[in-house]
């Protein structure tokens, strides 16, 4: 931690350390510090008898029990996250006076939490779903929070709407079902009937909605800010996190399958990537237009339901944020984390988008409701890194202990105290902009072109992701039981792509519907994921050995390691299997409790374990070939993928030789997934 990074002589994580408690080797005392002499035991009349209302410590442990569980959030509510700290690449000044973008010296820390949207918090983790991506930085200015999804854009324009939204995606009211999914009425009602969903349902129709990993998944701040220089002219801003690893995803069935053989999958991943120094890493990426330029193009720049392509409004890469260490109590700082767009430091500032007007009053209403009252912000995990200092006090949880009798401004008794901060000095100040209008409820009519980017998004697709699009809608609306619904969405799609509608109208004995196709041309290559950079780069692989294992076999595996790949053994038991040259491999899974779809990779070894050990090893290759994964075998291992006939097949690495079978398998393993493959 950089000594700029520190406030009055403490860093973030100095910060914290007053707060953490290890208990390991101490006395077992109650809350108020007095050392208890039985916790096995109530109180009791008798050794039979009634226990006492006398018993503190009872009644303290009891309490304190019934009252640990707080309101989940309504969304969002399954998430999972982690420290880290971000360093800029150059200085920004150009564009804004915030303080953390212009001194590249400095190393900012950093929270960050991931989450489903739908689901409760006890939900799975691979389902159908956009993705939350929260950033809080511990600026020395303040805490500023960039809180975004994995998607650019939103469902709805204007955030009244939103609790329409989350009520038809929610579990259905008359009977609680189905839990973290869309595929069910009352969303496709909604989206049939609020048809300025389709181009974020497109997205979430994607591959983009079942990523791989956290690590491996882009960040958006969704919506128009924008940054304001020290000579106060202003930008418009989008904000993008671009994940060093690229961005790449699951596929349907396997992620269906994860959901129920390892529901906690994206948590358990960004852990132990953390803990094994794979840091995840995302360049911090800036989108910006000039003022003067707001009306310069084909779709209004504040519409929450648009984005900016790449191709008009390059991305500027400006910094990278790396993810370095896990929390020390999930509850404690992922649960009490409060994060708020409305936490803005110098040099940021808004836009008029109506959904992001209507978050900055929303989230501090909600952290109210779950976090028991107004103190929130003063949870260690909320805490920024400067001094804090106003006229605030009292309520639930107040933790600061304020000395004097003046609580109010203006003041002579402390010498007008706490005063405010000019401008020039850094205190913040809001844009100028000039507003003049009459009071309406409405919206422009550049906001009403529903369909052309969700056609852009169709255009930009590779021929694989649009066969994934339209499997996903004809899922989910294969689950959808009223007709109307059905057709409504058919006849919705049809604007964005004939083909696409079509294909899913087919797939659910619809009316296919008619006419022509879209007139909307433009695509964007950056929006398609086979464009991303790939990297073999952390990439696990499950190897499948036996009783007897050739010493070349750990060769292979450390030349692995090598390209960052991690290579886990799997067998029909678990322990060691020394090779015939005395070196040893750890076997850390069983075909009980492993399978193929926790693994990027299998790499088949053998080792004449019988035919029921040949047949549970060729089951992991098939699902992994059904899914697109690499495949590697030798020795044994080569043998039956030559006899299932999957040797030759795109992806499918065999070979003879050790160092070209490494060359080979690490770049099969590069590509991510193998999509000429025939299954």
């Amino acid at each position: 931690m950089s000594d700029q990074n520190k406030v009055n002589g403490n860093s973030k994580n100095e910060q914290l350390e007053q707060y953490r408690a290890d208990d390991k080797g101490k006395k077992l005392t109650t809350n108020q510090g007095l050392k208890v002499a039985e916790d096995e035991f109530s109180l009791k009349a008798g050794e039979r008898g009634p226990t006492l209302m006398e018993d503190f410590h009872f009644r303290e442990k009891m309490t304190h029990f019934d009252h640990e569980r707080i309101p989940e959030r309504i969304v969002h509510a399954r998430g999972f996250a982690a420290h880290g700290e971000f360093e800029l690449y150059e200085s920004l000044g150009e564009f804004t006076k915030a303080d953390f973008l212009n001194d590249t010296s400095k190393k900012t820390p950093t929270f960050v939490r991931f989450s489903t949207v739908a689901g409760s918090r006890g939900s799975a983790e691979t389902v159908r779903d956009a993705r939350g991506f929260a950033t809080k930085f511990y600026t020395e200015e303040g805490n500023y929070d960039l809180v975004g999804n994995n998607i650019p854009v939103f469902f709805i324009q204007d955030a009244i709407k939103f609790p329409d939204l989350v009520h038809a995606l929610k579990p259905e009211p008359h009977n609680e079902m189905p839990q973290a999914a869309s595929a069910h009425d009352t969303f496709w009602d909604f989206v049939a009937n609020n048809q300025e969903s389709a181009h974020m349902v497109m997205w979430a129709m994607s591959d983009r909605a079942i990523p791989r990993s956290f690590r491996m998944m882009e960040g958006f701040g969704v919506h128009t800010f924008r940054l304001v220089n020290d000579e106060g002219k202003a930008h418009f801003v989008k904000f993008h996190w671009k994940p060093v690893l690229g961005t790449h995803s699951l596929v349907w069935d396997e992620a269906q399958k994860i959901s129920g053989k390892d529901p906690d999958f994206h948590r358990r991943d960004l852990w132990e990537s953390i803990e094994n120094g794979d840091y995840p890493e995302y360049e911090l990426g800036l989108q910006i237009i000039a003022e003067e330029d707001e009306f310069n193009f084909d779709f209004d720049i504040l519409d929450p339901t648009k984005l900016w392509p790449e191709e008009d409004v390059p991305v500027k890469l400006v910094g990278k944020m790396t993810l370095n260490r896990n929390v020390d109590n999930v509850f404690a700082e992922t649960e009490q984390v409060a994060f708020h767009p409305g936490h803005v430091v110098p040099g940021i500032d808004f836009s008029n988008d109506p959904l992001l007007q209507g978050r900055l009053f929303s989230y501090t209403d909600t952290q109210l409701s779950r976090l028991g009252g107004p103190n929130f912000h003063e949870l260690p995990i909320n805490r920024p890194v400067c001094p804090f200092h106003n006229n605030q006090r009292d309520g639930i949880s107040r933790q600061t202990i304020n000395r004097g009798q003046v609580s109010y401004h203006k003041n002579s008794l402390a010498a007008n105290t706490p005063s405010p901060t000019p401008e020039a000095e850094g205190g913040y100040v809001h844009y100028q902009e000039k507003v003049d209008g009459r009071k309406i409820r409405g919206r422009s009519e550049s906001f009403k072109d529903h369909f052309s980017q969700a056609t852009l998004f169709w255009n930009s697709m590779s021929e694989p992701e649009k066969q994934h699009l339209k499997n996903a809608f004809s899922f989910e609306l294969g689950k959808v039981k009223s007709k109307s619904v059905q057709q409504q969405v058919v006849d919705m799609f049809a604007n964005v792509s004939l083909e696409l509608a079509t294909a899913f109208a087919e797939a659910i004995d619809a009316v296919p519907p008619q006419g022509e196709e879209s007139s909307v041309t433009k695509s964007s290559p950056a929006l398609s994921q086979l464009n991303t950079f790939k990297s073999p780069k952390t990439r696990k692989v499950g190897v499948i050995v036996g009783s007897t294992v050739s010493g070349e076999v750990a060769e292979i595996l450390q030349s692995l390691k090598s390209s960052g790949i991690q290579g886990e053994c799997i067998s029909d038991k678990l322990g060691k299997r020394t090779a015939d040259d005395g070196s040893e491999l750890e076997v850390m899974h069983t075909f009980l409790t492993a399978t193929s779809v926790i693994f990027d990779a299998i790499y088949v070894v053998g080792g004449s374990d019988g035919a029921t050990f040949k047949k549970n090893a060729l089951h992991f290759v098939n699902e992994a070939f059904a899914h697109f994964k690499p495949i590697g075998g030798t020795h044994e291992g080569l043998q039956w993928l030559k006899e299932a006939e999957l040797a030759g097949e795109p992806g499918v690495v065999s070979g003879e030789g050790k160092d070209e079978f490494v060359k080979y398998f690490t770049e099969a393993i590069s590509v991510h997934r193998h999509w000429n493959r025939q299954v």
